[in-house]
């Protein structure tokens, strides 16, 4: 059942639409408070704009909101990382299942999914593979015609990239992730973060180009140049409603081909005794847009940085290495458009947390986690992120935990 709104905010300012913001004793940093009230002065919002505790300062669009629209989308309030998301699956394996040293694990892991910068998209010094392996073949074949209805349309797309098939099945970089992870239960889980890698950025920095081309052309100003938007009933809208969809399935995918590879590097590892997946295995988006019903209409939700919330209806939210990560269950919450958050969300940049901290309050935050403990990671630090608990409890009437998960072994992009 539905539950009612209890913990929200109310931010209402002359000239833009109303924000609802669930963000009780988390930050809202100035610029992105700035960047949500010019969001609110386009004229298409339905209702009001929701805003999730992981709220932060965003390319294009503030990570952690829910953009719901009738009669336009704004491509950069889903931003380039199209599909971005998390999969998660709970094993037969236990804690005591597992060996002394998890290195060995992360050493598979490592060598079982390309990550980082990868040539292409295809393997780096740790990929196992240097020609695209067949699952990545037999996904591309079903997808491929897809992409190119997309492309008869919009032949720019090909330019300067042309491995889209090569990415599939790879991690990427930044705060993208393959973790084993521990329950309440000491459960052992599987989960990662990523998204439609290369072949979604091209959509989504193209479309986004091309709508402010359009803007210029029938000469109307905007609040933010990254508000730039497709009016519904145009030709750009179409094409572009139709590759986001298609870079979303592309995504999901993604997320599917790598946790089947991460499972049978665990099990051809040797470490670990036979294992099967549990019923619950849960593949959410969290920078993507749909059509949804919400009041009375029927709308284009867009969520950046923000999970689908339906009562019963399955979500993951992980916290920053070190941190805890939690398996959800919807409660269907109408005002926040059926949403919850996607993570901790940062409190500072990435460059302000390089400077801030040091490798060795790095490898404190991250004791007793096999994970990458070097200078390229500091970035992802956990005290760089929201504390994950505060985040939780500002979105209690949105979502209720199942699961709470702290990571054991991480795999960094």
């Amino acid at each position: 059942m539905s539950k009612a709104s209890t913990n929200y905010m109310v931010i209402n300012e002359e000239g833009h639409s109303l924000i609802k913001a669930w963000i009780k004793g988390v930050q809202l940093e100035d610029e992105a408070r700035q960047q949500l009230l010019n969001i609110g002065k386009m004229p298409f919002i339905h209702k009001w704009i929701a805003i999730m505790p992981d709220v932060h300062l965003g390319m294009g669009a503030t990570v952690g909101s829910v953009i719901p629209t009738v009669g336009a989308v704004i491509p950069a309030s889903v931003g380039v990382d199209i599909g971005c998301g998390m999969i998660a699956a709970r094993t037969t394996l236990t804690a005591a299942q597992l060996p002394d040293s998890l290195a060995g694990l992360r050493d598979a892991i490592e060598r079982a999914v390309p990550h980082g910068r990868t040539d292409n998209g295809g393997p780096n010094d740790r990929g196992a593979w240097h020609e695209t392996p067949g699952p990545q073949l037999d996904a591309w074949s079903k997808m491929k015609s897809g992409y190119d209805n997309i492309l008869a349309k919009h032949p720019k797309l090909q330019r300067g990239f042309v491995n889209h098939m090569n990415h599939l099945g790879t991690l990427g970089t930044g705060n993208h992730f393959i973790e084993i992870c521990l329950d309440q239960d000491d459960a052992v889980w599987i989960m990662l973060h990523s998204g439609s890698r290369g072949v979604g950025n091209r959509v989504g920095s193209y479309f986004i180009e091309l709508a402010k081309e359009d803007m210029q052309r029938w000469f109307i100003n905007l609040p933010d140049q990254d508000l730039a938007y497709f009016p519904e009933g145009t030709q750009h809208f179409d094409d572009y409603v139709e590759a986001v969809s298609w870079a979303q399935g592309y995504a999901q995918k993604n997320r599917e081909l790598m946790m089947n590879a991460v499972v049978t590097a665990l099990r051809n590892s040797n470490q670990l005794p036979s294992f099967e997946l549990c019923d619950l295995v849960v593949n959410c988006h969290h920078n993507y847009v749909e059509r949804e019903h919400h009041f009375g209409k029927n709308v284009l939700v867009t969520r950046k940085g923000a999970v689908r919330a339906r009562a019963g209806e399955y979500g993951v939210i992980p916290g920053s290495m070190g941190a805890a990560s939690f398996i959800v269950r919807g409660l269907g919450n109408p005002d926040s458009f059926n949403s919850c958050s996607h993570g901790a969300g940062r409190m500072m940049s990435r460059t302000e947390a390089k400077k801030r901290f040091t490798l060795e309050d790095h490898a404190k935050a991250t004791e007793g986690i096999e994970c990458r403990k070097d200078e390229d990671v500091i970035d992802e630090t956990p005290a760089a992120y929201k504390p994950i608990d505060a985040v939780m409890e500002a979105q209690s009437d949105l979502v209720e935990i199942v699961h709470r998960l702290r990571q054991v072994v991480c795999v960094k992009g």
